[in-house]
Order: C-alpha cells, then sequence, then structure tokens
C-alpha cells in the first residue's frame, strides 16, 4: 500500500513539474469575422513563432502553450474569450487583434494585470497612464502618418506649400491619427484643401474624390483598410486623378495588388516590418516555417510580435518570477531590443509605450513593393498618446 501511495506521489510530482514548465498565452483572432483577411495571416504569424520559440526551447526552459479563441470581431465574444483564459486557463499575457477587442479589454487587462500585444495601433494605447498593460510593435498610427508627412515635404521641390487631402472611414480606427495629421501638417507647412468619408463598406467613392479633385492636392492620404482602398484607387483611376496617394498599414499590403491591378502603381505603403522575402535574420527562420510559400506582411508582424513578448516574459524569468506585473516591468526595460530584423529595434519605457518612432515606405512599381526608406520621428513627450 505504502508503494501505491509512493507511486501516486511521484506521478502527482511529475505533472506538477511539467505543469509548471508551460506558460500560457491567450490568443485572440479574427479567424471568421469582418477582418479575418488580415486577421488570419496575423494569427499565423504568431502560432508560427510560438512553434519555432518552442523548438528552441520554449521562453528560459518554459514550453508556451498558445491558446486561441475566434473572436470574430465581436467584443463581446472576445471579452467571454479573455474571462475564460484568466479565471480558468491562468494565463500571464495576452496576445490580442484588432480595435473591438483591445478597447473593449484595455481596462480589464489593467485591473487583471496581464500585459496585451495587439495590432491596434491608436496613439492613446501608448500611453500607460491610460492603457499601463497594453503594447504592440509597430510605430502608432499617428507616428505612421507624421513620418509621411515629413518624408513627402522633404522632397517636395516647389516654392509654394503642398496640398493635403484626407479620405478616412467615420470610424475609430479612421479617425484616429486625423487631429495628429492635420496639425504635424500646418506645422511644417501643407496646405490642407479637404477630407472626405468613404466607408471600410464602400463599393464606389465617385462622389466623394470628385469632391477632392475640384481643390487639387497634391497628396492624398487614404486610411482605410485595402478592399476600400482599392475601390479609392480604381476610381481615381476612372476619373482621372491622380495625386500621391499614400496608405496606412491596413490598407495597402499585398491584396492590393489583386484588388487593384494598375490602379495602385506608383502608390506608397505605410508599413512597420518587412516584406516576405526581404534579407533580413529572421526571413531565413520564417520562410522554413512556412515551406517558402509567401506571407503578408500582417504575418511578419504577427510573428515579430510573439518575439518580443516572449523577450519579456524571458527577462522577467531570468529574474525569477513570470506573472503579469513582471513582464510589464521587464517589457519597460527593453531598449534597441532586435526582433531578427523583422521591424525597426523596439523600446518601452515605464512612462511610455511606443515601441519606436520608426516607419517603413513602401512604394508599388511594377506590381511589387520596393522599400523607399526608413523614417525616423523625434520621441517627443508632446506625441504621446495623440
Amino acid at each position: 500500500m505504502r508503494k501505491i501511495w509512493l507511486s501516486f506521489l511521484m506521478v502527482l510530482l511529475f505533472v506538477s513539474l511539467a505543469t509548471a514548465k508551460e506558460i500560457k498565452i491567450g490568443v485572440l483572432s479574427d479567424l471568421s469575422g469582418p477582418t479575418s483577411a488580415v486577421g488570419r495571416p496575423y494569427a499565423k504569424g504568431i502560432l508560427d513563432c510560438v512553434k519555432y520559440l518552442n523548438s528552441q526551447g520554449g521562453i528560459a526552459g518554459y514550453k508556451i502553450k498558445a491558446i486561441q479563441v475566434d473572436y470574430a470581431y465581436n467584443a463581446q465574444q472576445a471579452i467571454s474569450a479573455y474571462k475564460r483564459f484568466v479565471n480558468k486557463e491562468k494565463i500571464v499575457a495576452l496576445q490580442g487583434w484588432g480595435t473591438q477587442d483591445t478597447e473593449a479589454l484595455t481596462r480589464f487587462v489593467a485591473k487583471d494585470k496581464i500585459p496585451t500585444f495587439s495590432a491596434s495601433y491608436s496613439a492613446h494605447l501608448t500611453d500607460p497612464k491610460k492603457a499601463p498593460y497594453n503594447f504592440f510593435i509597430a510605430a502608432d498610427y499617428s507616428t505612421q502618418i507624421r513620418a509621411a508627412l515629413k518624408f513627402f515635404k522633404e522632397n517636395w521641390k516647389e516654392p509654394r506649400a503642398p496640398r493635403l487631402a484626407f479620405i478616412y472611414p467615420d470610424h475609430p480606427y479612421g479617425l484616429a491619427p486625423i487631429p495628429a495629421a492635420k496639425e504635424y501638417a500646418q506645422e511644417i507647412g501643407y496646405e490642407i484643401v479637404g477630407e472626405e468619408n468613404v466607408s471600410l463598406k464602400a463599393i464606389d467613392a465617385t462622389t466623394q474624390l470628385l469632391s477632392l479633385k475640384k481643390k487639387n492636392p497634391d497628396y492624398v492620404w487614404i486610411g482605410g483598410t485595402t478592399p476600400s482602398t482599392a475601390v479609392i484607387l480604381k476610381d481615381a483611376k476612372k476619373l482621372n486623378f491622380s495625386p500621391v496617394f499614400f496608405v496606412n498599414i491596413w490598407g495597402s499590403d499585398e491584396n492590393i495588388l489583386k484588388l487593384a491591378p494598375g490602379a495602385c502603381e506608383g502608390i506608397y505603403s505605410l508599413q512597420a516590418a518587412a516584406i516576405y522575402g526581404q534579407q533580413v535574420p529572421g526571413m531565413k527562420i520564417i520562410e522554413s516555417l512556412t515551406q517558402g510559400q509567401v506571407q503578408m506582411t500582417h504575418y511578419i508582424r504577427g510573428f515579430a510580435s510573439m518575439l518580443v513578448m516572449a523577450k519579456g516574459i524571458e527577462l522577467a524569468a531570468q529574474k525569477g518570477q513570470i506573472s503579469g506585473p513582471a513582464i510589464k516591468q521587464a517589457l519597460e526595460t527593453l531598449r534597441n531590443y532586435d526582433p531578427l530584423g523583422l521591424t525597426p529595434p523596439i523600446s518601452y519605457f515605464p512612462d511610455d509605450h511606443r515601441p519606436n518612432m520608426s516607419v517603413f515606405i513602401y512604394q508599388i512599381k511594377n506590381g511589387k513593393f520596393n522599400f523607399v526608406k526608413q523614417v525616423d520621428l523625434e520621441r517627443k513627450k508632446e506625441w504621446l498618446g495623440k
């Protein structure tokens, strides 16, 4: 009987040790909802990075268990899944996705002290006073548009001020960078000549483009998603309206080449990660994981997001504790961390969660994304959260 009891205790000890060597993270993904076209590759990037890290021994000897839920871009489903992650699965960190889940959960993750990475890049999420447990790995939307405006102004050759117009959806995501863009544009010498709203579900943008065409802008910002951008570009071509279009991070991915062939030629795309196949250290790993099958830039950012989170967990483990507060504190010590060249170096501070002030500018030429320049801005305190 004593031998049976000892054997039972040994089994319990083994199970306990095995469990102790596992780190659980939640992964909220849109695999079937309105943003699933970009949500799926982003989520695949996260999970492939987990696979890669586990193949290398995990994090500080701990295997990562990624628990994924498709919340279909529904805030209530995101909240339900999150509560299950925290109360049942006991996650130590969360990989989120877009505006719906990130905004719905900001207060929850702060209260529960769960470090959360997402692909919602609104500037207010970089202010720890408003979102203390939120992180992301791309320059925020406001920084992205400021960088583009700086780039175009520095290359402007005419004696007059360049004329600027905006096209964006009447949606929190579309509206987020507009005040910052207007303020910075006026500060560095643009003339703002107009703005129009085009829905994310638009099938025609002729009326809005005719209105802007009369104002003859030199540059037009498009702040929608790839499908709405394609509608805008195709209608602009029909109208022979050809300013310099520059497009945000979600509006000009690889699908634009299929949705607006020809019409997308010459546009500028703002990005925060390498394009698949680009010669950076991490690309060989990704090419091996994906067996050479080309992935969208959203995949690359998902992969990088998990790499950066893993670095925070590793630093926390080195100090002896893997918990939400310990991971947050560890992340806030990162300085110029290089996620295998997939994004610009990452730094977080206790009072500033902007990952960097760097934006990659690409231009579509001959049906391909061509790297133009990395634009770096000053980390101005007055820009934090705006």
